[in-house]
């Protein structure tokens, strides 16, 4: 008896293309493991023999292959209508079954992986009638009632492990493929794939030329409904944050994109989908998989490819907090197989692609359009049509109001006096309601990098959600060589524009012990983040309380370094700093609970973080801070939504607390020509 198979079943109804897409998957699974591929329609008994058939199949030919044994069943004579010759699967490292109903109900105990495979009513009939000449058209509403009568007690789609809408074009396995090296199920058996994902070999190619960054993304990415801008809009960062930007979408064959909510990630690759129960750092530490990678010679940036997007602070509930549910995803992130990288200090353009059938048409594109945004003059991207430029600026409302947060801030102090917490970092959001088209995301981010540029400043368009932010707040980086560094920020002052009255706030700023708690406080918090996942001893404050200053606000700035120990998880290493503590207060977890008492909303994609993963194991995230979410409800309109908060100390004063988040939130709306909501 043979070690039992991995059995795949490849479902979905007639003329979906499964068969197609089964013999093009065998194919490529052959190449590093034996493949048995078996098809349904060998064993139904008739036209009017789906029921019969699954029982017969899931009994004869999964039962046994399941065990390891030889399948001995029988098959039907489509010409004589009656039983036909005896046959036999045998077992191998995959078997592959096709047909309608390969993964109903009966089959479900036998199997590892189920993909169903979905394309448009009228196509599938052309196909099938297609496929099967003059035996067919007789059937096909015979066949078609069984088809709906099964499925209307069997939801087979809604358990599928991945779906694919097959366009029959070719890209259908390559999708299928992408999406099943996601399944845990099937790590150990496509671990030969995923090293060849990792081997592919990286083109990248220097243009000396310094685009304007907005055209240039608009003219690459314009289109797209997925794409990231990692937008370093503060070039003149003396701390050299400001000298990368990274720009991509999810295009090309590598292309993929994830949304987590609640314990779910579901992912995309092109039309097929994967859906993975359990939590996110899970996922990432499987998907996140660092590889050696050579950068090329005077490439400077961290991001060698790989995924980009957000993580939302409801992600806690992984990390020691508490199950809230959010209005937005948890996380959303694509994966990037070529991107646009600015190198601000040297004025220099790097495309980036991995190997693809479509990178040298893609590279030539991104050329083209690095020329055309780095023609002098040009320097501004047009309004679209519909963009609501003229509108009225939109009305923010207050989850909180003055009283009610000043009640907040008196709770939290009260928290703290019990000795429950040392720090609170209390929140509230403002939210506006507008109609379907009444925004456009784009122009309002332009107009926020122009009012308030960051070094770590960011544009995410992600289907429904858009994440516009200005965040000068670093929430951690690791290299690829396993330095790590975090730079809470923690005290703020408003900007002057008087000169002399600016440099007084600084210096008080810089002076002000209450601030310096807060600092020193959460200073202390990410030191002991850090060392879970650091080298012993390496663990270092080289800056503390610094003061910087950006368009509209002075903050307090440290930072803290330490070295990953060699061979930890990198994605464990991001979850036990996440969230960001600059965003909790300390003790971490007992002030996350006090916060979910206090604040009784989600968060969202506020106070969680923006950055990349990259394939060589660096990553960089942003505190999601300074930021305007913009969520698309389609036709019932879009919902904006702007996070603002502030640490809660034992000395804290109500009334400069409250001050302290309508500054904060000043350079958002002011750039939106809104106000902050009064009361």
């Amino acid at each position: 008896m043979s070690p039992a198979p991995v059995i795949i079943a490849i479902d979905g109804r007639s003329g979906a293309g499964k068969t197609t897409l089964a013999i093009e998957l065998a194919a490529r699974l052959r190449e590093h493991r034996t493949v048995s591929l078996f098809h349904l329609e060998d064993i139904y008994p008739g036209w009017n023999g789906l029921a019969a058939g699954i029982d017969r199949y899931a009994a004869t030919v999964l039962a046994p292959l399941r065990r390891g044994a030889t399948a001995h069943w029988t098959s039907w004579d489509w010409e004589r209508h009656y039983d036909g010759e005896a046959r036999t699967t045998r077992p191998a490292d995959v078997v592959l079954v096709e047909g309608v109903g390969a993964a109903a109900a009966e089959a479900a105990p036998y199997l590892d992986a189920v993909i169903w495979t979905d394309a448009p009513d009228g196509v599938r009939k052309d196909r099938a009638l297609e496929r099967d000449g003059d035996t067919y058209p007789p059937y096909w509403e015979q066949w078609a009632e069984q088809e709906e009568a099964w499925l209307a007690g069997d939801d087979v789609p809604a358990r599928a492990d991945v779906r694919v809408l097959n366009h029959a074009d070719g890209a259908a396995p390559g999708q299928v493929l992408q999406a099943l090296l996601h399944l845990p199920a099937l790590a150990t058996l496509l671990h030969p794939e995923r090293q060849a994902r990792h081997s592919l070999p990286l083109h990248a190619e220097r243009i000396d030329a310094a685009p304007d960054p907005a055209r240039l993304f608009d003219a690459l990415y314009g289109g797209s409904g997925r794409a990231v801008w990692l937008d370093s809009s503060l070039t003149s960062d003396p701390a050299g944050r400001g000298r990368f930007s990274i720009l991509a979408d999810d295009g090309g064959s590598h292309g993929q994109s994830v949304l987590h909510r609640s314990g779910r990630t579901s992912i995309r690759a092109g039309g097929a989908a994967a859906t993975i129960e359990g939590g996110f750092f899970r996922w990432l530490d499987a998907a996140w998989e660092a590889r050696p990678l050579r950068s090329p010679d005077g490439y400077g940036c961290g991001f060698a490819l790989g995924w980009l997007g957000y993580l939302g602070y409801e992600l806690k509930r992984e990390t020691g907090g508490s199950d809230v549910r959010a209005d937005t995803p948890d996380a959303a992130l694509i994966f990037a197989g070529r991107a646009v990288i600015l190198d601000h200090a040297e004025g220099a353009v790097w495309l980036l692609a991995l190997a693809d059938p479509d990178a040298a048409r893609w590279l030539d594109m991104a050329r083209a359009a690095v020329g055309t945004a780095s023609i002098t003059n040009s320097t501004t991207v047009l309004k679209r049509a519909g963009s609501g430029g003229d509108a009225a600026p939109p009305v923010f409302t207050a989850r909180d109001t003055a009283a009610g947060y000043r009640a907040k801030i008196a709770e939290a102090g009260h928290q703290i006096a019990e000795g429950n917490s040392y720090e609170v970092c209390l929140t509230t959001a403002l939210t506006a309601e507008v109609p379907a088209g009444g925004v456009d995301p784009w122009e309002t981010y332009l107009a926020l990098r122009r009012r308030n540029p960051a070094p770590f400043a960011s544009f995410l368009r992600l289907g429904s959600v858009t994440v516009a932010s200005t965040s000068p707040e670093r929430f951690l980086r690791i290299t690829a060589g396993g330095a790590m560094r975090a730079e809470p920020i923690k005290g703020t002052r408003r900007r002057s524009a008087d000169l002399a009255a600016d440099r007084a706030l600084r210096d008080e700023l810089a002076a002000a012990p209450k601030d310096r708690a807060e600092n020193i406080m959460i200073v202390d918090l990410l030191r002991n983040d850090l060392s879970h996942f650091a080298v012993p001893g390496s663990v270092s404050v080289s800056r503390l309380c610094a003061v910087e200053s950006y368009a509209t606000v002075h903050q307090m700035v440290s930072t803290i370094d330490a070295r990953l120990r060699p061979g930890a998880s990198r994605a464990e290493a991001v979850a036990a700093c996440f969230p960001a503590g600059s965003m909790t207060g300390a003790p971490k977890v007992s002030t996350m609970a006090i916060l979910d008492h206090l604040e009784s909303a989600p968060r969202g994609v506020y106070s969680g973080a923006v950055g990349y993963f990259s394939l060589d194991g660096g990553t960089d995230l942003a505190v999601a801070i300074r930021t305007l979410v913009i969520h698309d409800d389609g036709a019932a309109g879009t919902t904006l939504s702007l996070g603002v908060g502030g640490a809660i100390t034992a000395d804290s004063d109500p009334a400069e607390e409250y001050e302290e988040i309508r500054t904060k939130a000043f350079g958002v709306l002011s750039a939106l020509g809104s106000v902050f909501p009064p009361g």
